[in-house]
């Protein structure tokens, strides 16, 4: 039996027979894996609790034929009893560890940016800095910029011209000059451009200062540009409380 140890943290638990569960970890070495848990449902498991959603864990697999298998898991960060109490905080972490498993279509593909980026959004989000809104927008077009879709948010997305812009056009890739502007094109505030890049940067003051309408409609424009990409919306989305 070969093993193997990884870090990660628990996307999803799907339930298996009567007291197993298939749980889905983007790990940092491995990608996003699906392995079985045996026996963790049963009153008398050790790690069950280890394995819920929002738990970042260390944990050792067991390679299967079709499915690994876990043996082992210590603890790193338990993330879910905290947001648990937070309606908001806890709907922004869901949205997250769902965009984190679209985000990483093969399973073992390695993507440790993408798994980085979750640790550092679910740790923002406990530690209450920023507001949850803020911190998922930033999460957002920073894991699409990992996974190559970075949109464009001061160069025109088309000729390269820079900014600022008036225009933004989702499937564009972004803002437009005034000769690309295309039919259909949003036409943000100047203030959502900069806040949409100080998200993109990490510029938090710039974001924590920014106006309610500016977040909302940069809130909008990403959720847009994300499901545009992704071809489909989250599921998480619609339930995401922003108040």
């Amino acid at each position: 039996m070969s093993l193997y140890r990884d870090e990660g943290v628990v996307l999803r638990a799907q339930k298996l027979g009567e007291a197993d569960r298939i749980v889905t970890l983007l790990t940092r070495d491995h990608g996003r894996i699906r392995a079985v848990a045996k026996g963790v449902r049963k009153t008398t498991s050790r790690i069950g609790a280890r394995l819920e959603p929002f738990s970042h864990v260390d944990v050792q697999f067991y390679e299967g034929r079709s499915l690994d298998g876990v043996t082992q898991v210590e603890t790193i960060g338990s993330y879910g009893a905290q947001l648990v109490q937070d309606y908001s905080r806890y709907t922004t972490g869901q949205v997250m560890l769902e965009t984190a498993e679209r985000m990483t279509a093969e399973e073992r593909e390695p993507a440790v940016q993408q798994y980085l980026l979750l640790v550092g959004g679910l740790r923002a989000l406990v530690s209450g800095d920023h507001d949850a809104g803020l911190i998922l927008d930033a999460y957002l077009v920073r894991s699409l910029a990992v996974a190559g879709w970075a949109p464009s948010f001061d160069a025109c997305a088309k000729c390269g011209i820079p900014g600022p812009h008036r225009s933004f056009h989702v499937a564009a890739g972004g803002a437009l000059c005034s000769d690309d502007r295309q039919p259909g094109s949003a036409s943000p505030a100047e203030e959502t451009f900069a806040l949409l890049g100080a998200l993109l940067s990490g510029d938090w003051s710039v974001a924590d200062s920014s106006s309610p309408r500016a977040r909302t409609e940069a809130s909008s424009l990403v959720a847009a540009y994300l499901s545009w990409q992704l071809e489909r919306g989250l599921r998480s989305l619609p339930l995401l409380d922003r108040t």
